[in-house]
């Protein structure tokens, strides 16, 4: 009877603490991200210690059933992790810091793919100088020679690798993950658009580590950016489903159910990093909301024609799930002033695109498809003011025009300098009737 009442108790004892099942480290350019993985939720506290930098994390109820090896400390600000048990009933693990940090928190309940998390996030220091003044944040501008007016920049496209980090994204057939097939062919992408005169490529992650899909399509506005283009890899509950697909944004909601389903999974992983935005606070609600239409609806035009393209060529290379672009409601698509498409490049659940996409030569062939589409819409309709249109304006007189609201064929045409008949020449119309968003030739100025 005592030794059954000895385990019972030993067995209660168990249940109160929450289990730290696995630690994971993860370091992206300008933070570091720590993850706990536990059986259960518990309250946690965070303090900060100098001289030597320290950073301690209290996990309330909760006992380490592993020791934390192989965590990547070789670089980044932690230098070394520590565990001990305080209280003999909170789990206490110290970071030896390279360098200061301003931590953040937060607990993410289980979805998919991982139980209850406790992730802590270390955020670089802003250095001051040596007057103590915090030295400003840099942002990426357009570099000019002397003669500016004269100078042409190039097309500058920011290419995204979908996941990251402690995010997998699908994880296919074979085991393959989402994360690393998609980098492969980012990297390849941007490889081949840095060699092409007249464009520049920037990345939103080169590594392995997680970025938040609102911080993504900040990195494509920090940078000025002409197109946003973010690269995945699709799932499905049949390994029948394949081919490679294209989205724009839609701003009525998603064009199908399997969009629509396919943007919800795409956005719930933003839990992972917290929710950010474009900021409109200082306008007034109707003049924010006609700025955002305006914007938005020039930059929809613009993506589907480029999708269409850039979908024309990866039909070359693999089937196509579907043969239009489609529209749903992804986040990292809803930069209101830069076009943006998201590309699935196949199934992964599906065995034998699995096989493919995890081939260097076929990511090749995908990346090279992407680049065709892109290459060909800047080609025909080079943005003002970049090298292309310099180049393109060299043999043609004509250019594009996307209609906006208020226009007329008869205004567009003052504008330019011509005549309504020119116009519909020029276009094929047999009225003077033209819609918002819609792409007309006009003489160039």
């Amino acid at each position: 009877m005592r030794i059954a009442l000895a385990v019972f108790l030993i067995s209660l004892h168990s249940l109160a603490f929450a289990d730290v099942q696995g630690v994971r480290l993860w370091h992206a350019p300008e933070s570091s991200r720590l993850v706990f993985d536990l059986d259960r939720g518990s309250d946690h506290k965070l303090f900060l210690l100098s001289s030597p930098n320290r950073l301690v994390i209290d996990i309330e109820d909760s006992r380490l059933l592993k020791a934390m090896e192989g965590l990547p400390t070789e670089s980044g600000p932690v230098k070394k992790v520590r565990s001990g048990m305080r209280n003999d009933k909170d789990l206490r693990i110290v970071l030896d810091l390279r360098e200061a940090v301003e931590p953040k928190s937060f607990q993410l309940k289980p979805n998919d793919k991982y139980g209850h998390r406790l992730v802590v996030d270390l955020y670089r220091k802003v250095k001051a100088n040596k007057q103590g003044k915090v030295k400003p944040v840099k942002i990426n501008k357009p570099t000019y020679t002397k003669n500016s007016l004269k100078s042409k920049r190039d097309i500058i496209v920011v290419v995204d690798a979908g996941h990251g980090g402690e995010d997998p994204g699908t994880i296919g057939h074979g085991g393959v993950h989402e994360k690393k097939v998609v980098l492969a062919i980012a990297k390849k992408l941007q490889a081949l658009l840095k060699k092409e005169k007249g464009f520049k490529a920037k990345m939103v992650r080169t590594g392995d580590y997680y970025v938040g899909l609102r911080e993504r399509t900040k990195h494509a506005r920090k940078a000025n950016a002409d197109l946003f283009i973010s690269i995945h890899a699709d799932a499905f509950s049949s390994p029948r489903a394949s081919g490679s697909s294209v989205f724009a944004l839609s701003q009525k909601g998603a064009t199908s159910e399997a969009a629509r389903w396919l943007a919800d999974k795409e956005n719930a992983s933003d839990l992972i990093g917290g929710v950010g935005g474009v900021s409109l606070d200082d306008k007034e609600d109707l003049l924010a909301g006609v700025l955002l239409d305006l914007s938005m609806t020039a930059s929809l035009s613009v993506s589907l024609e480029l999708g269409q393209l850039v979908l024309n060529s990866m039909g070359g290379v693999g089937h196509l799930h579907k043969r239009r672009v489609e529209q749903a409601g992804f986040a990292v698509l809803k930069s209101p002033d830069i076009p943006s498409l998201l590309v699935e490049t196949g199934f992964l659940s599906n065995p034998k695109e699995a096989k493919k996409l995890k081939s260097s030569s076929y990511q090749t062939q995908m990346a090279k498809a992407i680049f065709k589409g892109i290459k060909r819409y800047f080609q025909q309709s080079p943005p003002v003011g970049t090298l292309l249109a310099s180049i393109k304006n060299k043999g043609s007189t004509i250019r594009r025009y996307i209609i906006a609201p208020g226009d007329t064929l008869s205004v567009i045409a003052k504008k330019h300098a011509t005549s309504m008949a020119k116009l519909k020449s020029l276009n094929g119309l047999k009225s003077s009737s033209i819609r918002v968003g819609q792409v007309i030739k006009v003489p160039a100025s």
